[in-house]
């Protein structure tokens, strides 16, 4: 129409990302913050609601991710979700992100604990900040636990994420600190076993020394972008745990964890037709 101004590019791929479904989902979501927008975490909602249109793009059209247990999680209430981890990149962490943002049965937004030197990263460090992203610190999973917030938590850390092919789906040592925070704060575990991250950057070698040189802690030998590999994501039934009498006790609690998600990662694999 004459005289009509045409939508700025980026405006135009704002309103395609950020759908009227997603602003219904993001209000849904019980998230307090401050009078200028912001969480004590950085979590701006604005932002999130952005990167949550990219995220929730490569979560459809993708990697294709299909979640099955999605009712398990509960929807208000201190919560760690505890999955495995893999794929040298935090997509696993982003796509479960997704999932708990979107859920038909109560949207959440899960803070995910990332490592110490993903926010040194040029642009992956705010993109994960923006999705709810925090460093792993102790201290923050209390004070966001006391603030009933929902965590995710790898406990493989960087054992998992900058594994080798040849390794993928044999699970790592877990920490036993999400063990602790659970009984600590009584907050319920929901276990999430992930399916298809691990062939999204199957990498062949890790270069140690020059990971390093340059600080990280690994440097591995990948693809230079994700692959579209299916994803799968099997959520369990929450459980919670009263304080242990020994170390020992919370060890044992820390190995059913791990073969709940175990459990969950071969039922994935079963349920995957197909890699790609």
């Amino acid at each position: 129409m004459p005289g009509f101004a045409k939508p700025h590019f980026a405006e135009k791929l704002y309103a395609r990302l950020v759908t009227p479904e997603l602003e219904r989902w993001v209000a849904s979501i019980p998230k307090p913050v401050g009078s200028y927008g912001y969480d004590p975490w950085g979590y701006n909602e604005d932002r999130f609601k952005l990167a949550l249109g990219v995220a929730k793009w490569l979560y459809d059209r993708y990697f294709r991710v299909t979640a099955h247990g999605l009712e398990h999680v509960p929807k208000t209430g201190r919560l760690l979700v505890v999955a495995n981890h893999s794929g040298q990149l935090p997509m696993d962490g982003v796509l479960l992100g997704v999932a708990l943002a979107t859920n038909p049965h109560g949207p959440r937004l899960a803070r995910a604990m990332i490592e110490r030197f993903f926010p040194t990263v040029p642009w992956i460090g705010n993109y994960l900040n923006a999705l709810g992203g925090v460093i792993g610190d102790p201290l923050n999973c209390s004070k966001m636990l006391e603030l009933e917030e929902a965590i995710i938590v790898f406990p493989e850390g960087v054992r998992g994420s900058g594994k080798l092919y040849k390794h993928r789906y044999q699970l790592q040592r877990f920490g036993a600190g999400f063990m602790h925070l659970a009984m600590n704060h009584q907050a319920p575990i929901v276990p999430v076993g992930i399916v298809g991250c691990e062939e999204t950057m199957p990498a062949i070698a890790n270069l140690r020394p020059l990971a390093r040189w340059l600080g990280l802690p690994y440097l591995p030998v990948a693809p230079p972008v994700p692959l579209p590999a299916r994803v799968v994501l099997n959520f369990g039934a929450p459980r919670s745990f009263a304080p242990a009498a020994s170390e020992a006790e919370v060890n044992e609690r820390v190995e059913e964890v791990k073969a709940q998600i175990r459990a969950l990662i071969d039922a994935g694999l079963k349920q995957r037709k197909s890699v790609f």
